[in-house]
């Protein structure tokens, strides 16, 4: 089952550019083994003038990286909010469903566009705090890498 990572903004090189890549890169191999792969889509901000056009337009172009049979999960902190395990045993259940792939999305600074939210088939939060959307990349590319972990029995997630 292919993972997308795909987000409104450009990850410049740095700290956050370095751990998203460093657990993504970790959760390549030991996920290729239980039918996981991953990939990253960037979109560019939109530049219009107010925020409903703004997140009309970036849902526009995040909903183009949803194929077909994909599952669509938005970020959004007014989501759900999930432990490790369960996101895990979401992600292994999709997997085992057959679902052609997984797309999460990440918005920009004005969140998501209400077409993009209709669509979505499950609507994540990392918390009830407002995350800065370089950090929500790292945090979801970390817990990707541990729920690769924890469906293939590797003690990195301990708890």
């Amino acid at each position: 089952m292919l993972i997308t990572v795909a987000a409104i903004g450009r990850l410049k090189a740095g700290h956050e550019r370095d751990l998203f890549d460093h657990f993504l890169a970790r959760a390549t191999a030991p996920g290729k083994t239980i039918g996981l792969t991953f990939t990253e889509r960037e979109f560019p901000e939109s530049r219009a003038g107010s925020s409903g056009v703004r997140g009309t337009q970036e849902a526009a172009a995040l909903l183009t990286a949803v194929p077909a049979g994909a599952m669509l999960v938005a970020l959004d902190e007014s989501g759900t909010s999930m432990t490790s395990n369960a996101f895990a045993d979401r992600l292994g259940k999709w997997r085992d469903d057959g679902t052609a792939g997984v797309v999460f999305a990440i918005g920009g600074a004005d969140g998501h566009g209400p077409a993009l939210i209709a669509k979505a088939g499950l609507r994540l939060a990392f918390g009830a705090m407002t995350w800065p959307h370089r950090l929500v990349r790292v945090m979801l590319a970390e817990q990707l890498y541990r729920a690769v972990t924890i469906l293939s029995g590797h003690p990195y997630h301990r708890a």
